[in-house]
This record gives structure tokens, C-alpha cells and sequence, in this order.
């Protein structure tokens, strides 16, 4: 719950119960996002009167506007180590500069999920004193092992990650801590309010960005709890969707960034989790596992992850790429049976599910980092694609890329100096020098499990990152899904509910929840591709891709197959954007405050 307190100088929302607890049930979701509806009106009220906030109506939209220095897109570590290093440079420099924060989950923190095996290194870099400030980052890791899978048994092989001074933790608890911290330092936070538009001056310069309007039915119609949409304007406009954000790819193509930059196109893995409760006589705090292989075959790049938390809590995933050419290869259904590995299963059973959640991530690494300037701002953290493949991390690298942008957006205001610095701050930081360094790994997979592990050992051990040669990425995403007919049709096993589950009951651990009665927010480009196309071509590989049971071929009256789009179930993955062959599929952002609820993920 928010209140709103006036001034003589600005109006703001002052958190009161805006974090929810790690032990948040499902109940949460539905209670949580009836909060929505009251936090919209009362961010009209910022519009109303009273406030110091400039506001108008913007000249790129017919919204009502709110006028900052810097917009931010995305309460996540990108988005709110850039706030908050830009509140701190406020503070050294004494400069009275405002920041606002827009976050399309329901509460901070709600639509994070990550493994997470955190790098204190840029942390280190925002609070020296982050020990001594109880940010939730207290289970180093004491163990870290690697297996190669096959089907009954698990081979040890030495393992690359160097995870000594690193943390297992829940992403989510640190996006909130840092919520907070950032709220402590000025800046403002909205969550609930979903970025559905860019604005641009006539001079093809961005300005800002318009939420989406709140209260319209699925026919167009507005219903009783109806509110307008705002324009949030910005002198400077950060971008920190995250993985896939729908927003920054249009500024990608727009102003042609992915040429600009590393030039090759972005290539992705989605990564599907839960976060267990185990017997205590088997839990290890900061034990931490990954494998590769089985459950998935030879061609198919991915593995799997084991971290141990605290509070007898267990991290379980798995990581498959995007890149995969069987269509009828099923993700969820392939983490289902990884569970049931005899080295992992016994770990699990007796234990509990507390959450389940999916999300895609950034795997093209260096060769895939799009210039990140754009005109009137810069696109940070995971939404550029800074992920770390081989040490599987990108939460350091996203939040370094705030702070960087943060610095040359504070520069040009303050000082006059171009945004245009953050992309020669970014190349000369420790982020370019890691992400060159493991340029090679991702790519030498394309060319199989075996000849991937042999690659990637030269490059790590003996090459050290300093090879001569840059590998390319292979097909984009979409391209690299083969027709159907070349393929037989794989038979998962059914669920024991002891390990393994159904979508649905893991939709409910998700605390996913959309209004019913509002407009889908998945778009079909061209509606009859998917029974033209998608189906006879592809077996209608979107019901199986998806993590979340959003799309279904149903039986019209006629008996013949036909799309249905379950858009309530979404978990924000993206997968759908990414995977689909023909990309007909447009994600945009439903209304604020829609998706997963989750808490310890």
C-alpha cells in the first residue's frame, strides 16, 4: 500500500507495505493487485493539483504528463542501481535532480526470477557497506560441483564456474532490498504501471514513455474502474526491461542498434525453476551443482542447476536454448524428467514446492551487444544483453551497466557532457573485458555437446579467453526450429505429483494472475498462420515451447484445430516473441500489475 504525501516541491508515493514476505502465499496475488486499481488513482492524483511535479498534457500523446529528469523502465538490478547511483551522485554533487521508476509487476520484485549465484562485484561498487546494511546476500557458496548427465548416472567433471566468493540468493529479495534503498535516496518507484508506449519529439528524439490505460474490457469498452494512462517524461530515458523488453526492441530496430553494436542478432535459453523445501538432514547451505546432457539431447545446448539457500530452501532449473530444432521438444515436460534423475531425485523427495516460475535470458554475449545509445537515452542491464554465458551470470554485469548509464546520464545534465559516453564507459569497464574473454563459449556449441565441451575446454584452459578468432552465432532462434515431418513425436511421461507436475499445478505456485475481462496482450500478426502455417508445418510447437500453457490447438465444432490464446496464464517469459518460426507473435505488456507474484525466485 502506498500513500501520497504534497509538498511544496514535488508529490510523491511513500511505501508502506510495498514489499511482501518470502513465505507470501498464492492468496498474495489476488490481494496484492487490488491494491492496482488504488495505486492508479492515487498516481492521478500527482496530476490533480497540489503538486510541485511540473505537469502538462504531453505534445506526444494526448496523456496527462509528469515531467523528471530520468525515467527508468524496469525495477529491476539494471534499472535500480542506475536510480540509485544517479540519487547518489545527486547527493555528492548537491544537485537537485529527480528520478522515477516505473515497474510493470504488482509489487518490486515480482516478476524477477533468476538461479542466482550472485557476483558481490558491482555491489560492492554501490554500498561498500552492503554487509553492514543487511542486503539479503548471506549464503556463500561452499561447494561447487559439475556433473555430465546420462540417463541413469551422473559423471563428475571438473568444473569452470569459480564460484569462491560468490552467494546463492533469491534475485527477487535483492531487487527489493535495493527497492528500498533507492527509495531511502529520492527516487521514486510506481509498481503496477506497465510502459506500453515510447514518445518521440520531432525530432525523432525520445522523451519519455506512456503507461498503459488501466480498466479496459477484452471488447474495447471501458469498464467502471477505468483510468488513463500517464506520460511520464524524461530528459533522459533508461531502459532496464529486462531479457526480451518489448519496448527496447523497438528502439533496437528503430534506431538500428543491433548494427551500431557487436552486430549479430541476440540468441536466448529459457530457463525454468522452482525453489523447494527440503528435509533439513539434506540440505547444504551453499552447495551448488550444475550439469549438462540428459534430459536434453546432444544437439540441444542447456543444462541444469542445484542451489542450495538458506532456510532448508533449494533452487532447482533447468536452462534449455532457444535455438533447439525439434519442435516437438517440450521444456517444461524435459525439466519434469531431469527431476526425476536418480541423483537428483532423492534430494527431492519428501520436500515441497514453494514457487515456480520461467524466464528467457541473453546468450549471444559480446557478439550480440547492440549499441546501447539511443537519441534521449540508453537501454541497460539485460534488455542490451549483458549476460555472462559460461559463468551462467548477468546480475553483476546488468547492475554495472545501470551505474555506467547512471554516471553519463548524471554528466550530460549536469555538465553538458553526451549520453553518448555511456557506450565508451561501457567499453573501457570490467563488463566489456569479461564478456570478450568468454565471446567463444555459447557459439561452440552449435556444433554439439561433445565437440562444445572440447572447444570450450581450450578456450577456458589453455587460450584463456584470448583466442585469435571470434566464433559467430548460428540460425536465429525462430530459423533454427525444423519442420515437423523430420521428426518423431517425443512421449513424456505423466506427472507422479511427487517430483514431477502438471502445468496447471505449477501455474498456481507462480501466483500468476491477469484480469480476465481485459485485451490480450499476445498478438497474432497474421491470424491464420497458426492454423495455415504453424500447425501442419511445425505441430504446433507454440503448445509446447511455452512454459505456461498460453497456447492451445482446440477442437472447433467442426472437429478442426484452431489456436486459443490462454493469455491469463502468462508468466512473462517472452519465449513466444522468440521461438515462434514465423514470428507472427507480438508480446506487449498487459495491464499494470498482471503476471507472476514472485517472492523467492
Amino acid at each position: 500500500m502506498y500513500k501520497l504525501v504534497n509538498s511544496c516541491s514535488k508529490s510523491k508515493f511513500i511505501p508502506l507495505l510495498s514489499y511482501p514476505s518470502p513465505a507470501i502465499s498464492a492468496n498474495w496475488a489476488s490481494s496484492s493487485r487490488n491494491e492496482i486499481s488504488k495505486r492508479n488513482s492515487r498516481f492521478s492524483r500527482v496530476l490533480g493539483g497540489e503538486s510541485g511535479r511540473v505537469r502538462s498534457y504531453s505534445s506526444e500523446s494526448d496523456k496527462e504528463c509528469i515531467e523528471y529528469d530520468v525515467v527508468i523502465v524496469g525495477a529491476g538490478p539494471a534499472g535500480l542501481s542506475a536510480a540509485i547511483r544517479f540519487k547518489q551522485l545527486c547527493q555528492q554533487k548537491d544537485a537537485h535532480l529527480s528520478v522515477c521508476v516505473v515497474e510493470k509487476g504488482a509489487d518490486v520484485g515480482a516478476h524477477i526470477l533468476s538461479g542466482n549465484i550472485f557476483e558481490p562485484r558491482a555491489l560492492n561498487e554501490l554500498f561498500p557497506r552492503w554487509k553492514q546494511e543487511q542486503a539479503p546476500v548471506d549464503v556463500p557458496v561452499t561447494s561447487d560441483n559439475f556433473w555430465l548427465l546420462s540417463q541413469n548416472r551422473a559423471f563428475s567433471i571438473p568444473s569452470p564456474f569459480g564460484n569462491n566468493g560468490n552467494y546463492v540468493i533469491s534475485l527477487s529479495q535483492l531487487v527489493r532490498w535495493l527497492g528500498k534503498k533507492a527509495e531511502e535516496l529520492g527516487v521514486e518507484i510506481y509498481p503496477g504501471f506497465a510502459a506500453s508506449e515510447i514518445l518521440c519529439n520531432e525530432h525523432n528524439e525520445v522523451t519519455g514513455i506512456a503507461t498503459n490505460d488501466m480498466g479496459v474490457a477484452k471488447d474495447g469498452s471501458r469498464k467502471e474502474n477505468y483510468q488513463r494512462g500517464v506520460a511520464l517524461k524524461g530528459r533522459v530515458t533508461l531502459l532496464a526491461e529486462g531479457c526480451r523488453g518489448s519496448l527496447s526492441e523497438k528502439l533496437i530496430k528503430k534506431y538500428n542498434l543491433r548494427e551500431r553494436g557487436q552486430g549479430q542478432h541476440q540468441t536466448y535459453a529459457l530457463g525454468i525453476k522452482e525453489v523447494w523445501e527440503i528435509d533439513a538432514d539434506k540440505h547444504q547451505p551453499g552447495s551448488v551443482l550444475h550439469t549438462l546432457g540428459w534430459p536434453l539431447d546432444q544437439k540441444t545446448y542447456g543444462g541444469s542447476f542445484l542451489y542450495h539457500m538458506k532456510d532448508r530452501q533449494v533452487a532447482v532449473g533447468l536452462v534449455v536454448a532457444l535455438n533447439y530444432q525439434n519442435p516437438f521438444l517440450n521444456p517444461y515436460e524435459e525439466y519434469q524428467r531431469l527431476k526425476c534423475h536418480p541423483a537428483i531425485r532423492p534430494l527431492l523427495e519428501g520436500g515441497t514446492v514453494l514457487q515456480y516460475g520461467a524466464r528467457t535470458l541473453n546468450e549471444g554475449g559480446f557478439q550480440s551487444i547492440p549499441y546501447p545509445v539511443f537519441p534521449g537515452g540508453a537501454i541497460i542491464g539485460c534488455s542490451a544483453g549483458f549476460l555472462n554465458v559460461p559463468k551462467i551470470k548477468g546480475t553483476h554485469t546488468a547492475m554495472k551497466s545501470g551505474m555506467l548509464a547512471a554516471e553519463s546520464a548524471f554528466s550530460m545534465l549536469q555538465e553538458g557532457l553526451k549520453m553518448e559516453n555511456y557506450w565508451d564507459n561501457l567499453r573501457s569497464s570490467w563488463i566489456w573485458e569479461e564478456l570478450y574473454t568468454a565471446r567463444n563459449y555459447r557459439p561452440a556449441f552449435e556444433y554439439g555437446l561433445y565437440p562444445g565441451l572440447a572447444l570450450s575446454a581450450v578456450e577456458h584452459y589453455i587460450l584463456k579467453g584470448r583466442s585469435p578468432v571470434t566464433l559467430n552465432h548460428g540460425k536465429p532462434d525462430h530459423e533454427a526450429t525444423r519442420e515437423a515431418q523430420l521428426f518423431s513425436p517425443i512421449e513424456y511421461p505423466k506427472p507422479d505429483d511427487a517430483v514431477s507436475f502438471d502445468i496447471s499445478t505449477s501455474l498456481y505456485r507462480s501466483n500468476t494472475n491477469h484480469d480476465h475481462n481485459q485485451p490480450s496482450h499476445l498478438h497474432l500478426r497474421d491470424p491464420t498462420i497458426p492454423e495455415n502455417v504453424n500447425l501442419p508445418k511445425y505441430a504446433g510447437s507454440e503448445a509446447r515451447y511455452c512454459p505456461a500453457r498460453v497456447y492451445e490447438y482446440i477442437p472447433d465444432e467442426t472437429g478442426d484445430l484452431k489456436l486459443q490464446i490462454n493469455a491469463q496464464n502468462c508468466l512473462h517469459c517472452k519465449a513466444c516473441s522468440i521461438k515462434d518460426p514465423t514470428q507472427n507473435i507480438e508480446w506487449t505488456v498487459p495491464e499494470g500489475g498482471g503476471g507472476p507474484g514472485y517472492t523467492i525466485m
